[in-house]
């Protein structure tokens, strides 16, 4: 009897969403494409920015992010495509991507 694995998935990037209540963490790149990424980043939401997540609704979603002196209210959705940048330079992120 041969019992067949899974294939293994990549690990996702860790997001906006994996910052810890009063955790700061550095932008790495923003995954959306369109008007939203462009707001976004008209917001200040751009690599090598520092991102702090404030409080949450008492939903859970969205949550509130203070980004460049600004606070910043994002759904869970659109958080969840900031990928952060990678400790110890282990991916340099491309402002453009």
């Amino acid at each position: 009897m041969r019992i067949s694995q899974a294939p293994m998935r990549p690990e996702a990037p860790p997001s906006l969403l994996s910052i810890p209540p009063g955790g700061t963490a550095v932008i790495g790149a923003i995954r959306l494409q369109g008007p939203m990424r462009r707001r976004l980043m008209d917001l200040g939401l751009t690599a090598r920015a520092s991102a702090t997540r404030l409080f949450d609704a008492p939903s859970g979603d969205p949550r509130a992010y203070l980004i460049r002196g600004t606070v910043i209210a994002l759904r869970n959705a659109d958080a969840a495509a900031v990928e952060l940048a990678q400790p110890d330079g282990e991916r340099e992120a491309d402002p453009w991507d």
